[in-house]
């Protein structure tokens, strides 16, 4: 009786999208081998997931797995392309850079809306001078504040411009912190990389902090995860006028794709090679 009463307000259609919305939510922490099908499958699967989120706002695992998918594009493959028009098309990559920010800010308003949901006043309370009322994170909304931080970081990194964006460096770092006390080896280390990009961006960060943030995220993932090696090299052998360690970190990323060709480090290792590529503009 129980369960016939809680299916009366639910229509079929309702329950259809509710069970397809659980089933896309953990098909997005499935690994596709074949960037180029990645990439041509993530367009549809990103408005598919988004429109079942509107209509189940409420699916945490939904928007976390919406917020993911929107990040991880606007990084690989937006965001990355107009670093690489800069060289050769100032109004391009302008454009392409333009269109990563709004990719950005899509992910981070579905995470930050389904933490809103669960929290009521989140960001409000985030905002809260007071430690004591900075909201509670649960283990099960730390991806959900992960991809709302990382996303919210990366949009910030593309509008160093925009005082208003850049103001909100801190709350971004604060809620990335949140998440990493709650569950510091979230994401294989991915969390804790996040952790370090932050530290190192901030105005008088600590690279020695930032530095145990990345070693940390590399332990983590027993060394099979090239992200960190790149991270490092880019927050803390760049600032510091390292190449000779710059370009070991890179060659060990890429070292390690080849040894462990998941799509993330396939990914990494096409930056890596490009990275190495362009040195020279760099040191």
């Amino acid at each position: 009786m129980i369960l016939a009463n809680g299916l009366t307000g639910c229509s079929p259609t309702a329950l259809i999208k509710r069970s397809l919305g659980d089933e896309l939510a953990a098909q997005g922490q499935v690994q596709e081998e074949d960037p180029g099908l990645a990439r041509e499958a993530s367009a549809f699967y990103l408005k598919l997931s988004e429109s079942l989120l509107k209509d189940a706002p409420e699916n945490q695992k939904l928007a976390e797995a919406v917020g993911a998918g929107l990040s991880q594009y606007a990084y690989a493959y937006v965001a990355f392309e107009a670093e690489r028009l800069a060289a050769t098309d100032a109004q391009a990559a302008y454009r392409t850079n333009e269109r990563a920010k709004r990719l950005y800010l899509r992910a981070h308003r579905h995470a930050m809306r389904a933490l809103e949901l669960a929290v009521p006043g989140f960001r409000t309370k985030l905002e809260h001078a007071d430690v004591k009322q900075w909201p509670l994170i649960s283990q099960d909304q730390v991806g959900l504040a992960y991809w709302a931080a990382a996303s919210w970081g990366g949009y910030i990194s593309l509008a160093k411009d925009s005082p208003e964006a850049v103001a909100d460096f801190p709350l971004a770092y604060r809620l990335a912190t949140l998440a990493w006390k709650v569950n510091p080896n979230y994401g294989n280390g991915g969390l804790s990389s996040l952790m370090g990009s932050f530290e190192s961006a901030q105005p008088g960060g600590s690279l020695a902090k930032a530095t145990q943030y990345f070693d940390a995220s590399i332990s983590i993932s027993q060394g099979k995860n090239a992200s960190p090696y790149i991270a490092k090299a880019e927050s803390i052998s760049v600032p510091q006028g390292q190449r000779e360690a710059y370009e070991a970190l890179l060659k060990k990323a890429i070292e390690i794709s080849d040894m462990y060709p998941d799509l993330s480090n396939q990914l990494m290792r096409e930056r890596a090679q490009w990275l190495l590529r362009t040195a020279e503009d760099l040191f």
